[in-house]
């Protein structure tokens, strides 16, 4: 099963990250264009955007959530964007006057070396954008 592994340093709290993360105002902000979510074990998530005028949503469940540390969200496989049918893992911790930001996804579509270029092309550039908001 194929994955990817991004991770970025922010000057920012682990309680700015968690809220960019786990809030709909937070991950429209840097993420998703729009999106439901119920950020708690347990709790379901719909994320859309529009890429080259067609619609994708995405729907999955929160697996697991650790405030201020960990979050795992298990997409469902019939969604029709790049989540479908893969896991979502961030992890957030404290450095040196830095918080960490580690996002992990993983799936059997990232096994295909376009579609893995594709996502992690995508991260690098949601994580730099999560900076920018933070940072901002």
């Amino acid at each position: 099963m194929g994955s990817i592994r991004q991770q970025i340093a922010v000057d920012a709290s682990s309680r700015a990250v968690w809220d960019l993360l786990t809030t709909v105002e937070g991950v429209t902000s840097w993420w998703v264009e729009d999106a439901r979510l119920d950020a708690r074990d347990g709790g379901r998530i719909v994320v859309g955007r529009t890429v080259e005028d067609a619609r994708q949503e995405d729907r999955g469940s929160f697996h697991q959530v650790r405030p201020t540390r960990a979050i795992e969200i298990a997409w469902d496989p019939s969604g029709a964007g790049p989540l479908a049918g893969t896991r979502l893992e961030f992890q957030v911790g404290r450095g040196e006057g830095e918080t960490k930001v580690h996002v992990v996804q993983s799936g059997a579509s990232l096994d295909d070396d376009a579609r893995r270029a594709d996502v992690e092309a995508f991260w690098k550039g949601a994580l730099l954008k999560l900076r920018a908001k933070l940072e901002g």
